[in-house]
């Protein structure tokens, strides 16, 4: 009997060439223990982790690597030397070698760099939307009143 109680991203797993199922589950595990109170989903078709302010990060499997999205101008510089070694695309990706140690404590870090981001993210968002005017926040504009 097959077995119908797989969550959707151990179905990403499952799907995926056996010699990048281990890397996966790997990076899965890293990412459960940096960021223990997210939700793990599926978005844009490949597993990610969610917490209150949205997606923190996504990660994803491929024939010759797996990738980290996305990966920010600050999160790069923070993390420039440690990056050094591995794949930056212009999109946000960080790409890292099949053949290679699964870095854990590098994607700890960066799990937990982008937690604070989309955490600063949501806290920005919502300070903006307070200080707009209720009749910004309904798209009308404000009606002047005659004093009388």
């Amino acid at each position: 009997m097959a077995k119908t109680d797989l969550s959707p991203v151990d179905a990403y797993i499952a799907a995926q060439p056996a010699t990048t199922r281990g890397v996966l589950e790997k990076v899965r595990a890293t990412l459960r223990k940096a960021l223990p109170g997210a939700e793990e989903v599926i978005s844009y078709k490949i597993p990610a982790y969610r917490m209150a302010g949205g997606i923190v990060i996504y990660f994803a499997g491929w024939k010759q690597h797996y990738a980290l999205y996305p990966v920010t101008a600050p999160l790069i510089a923070a993390f420039k030397a440690e990056l050094a070694p591995y794949e930056l695309s212009n999109k946000g990706t960080v790409r890292f070698p099949l053949d290679a140690p699964v870095p854990a404590r590098l994607i700890t870090r960066i799990a937990k760099y982008r937690a604070q981001e989309t955490a600063e993210r949501k806290r920005l968002k919502a300070a903006t939307a307070k200080k707009a005017s209720p009749a910004k926040k309904l798209g009308k504009a404000p009606v002047a009143r005659k004093k009388g």
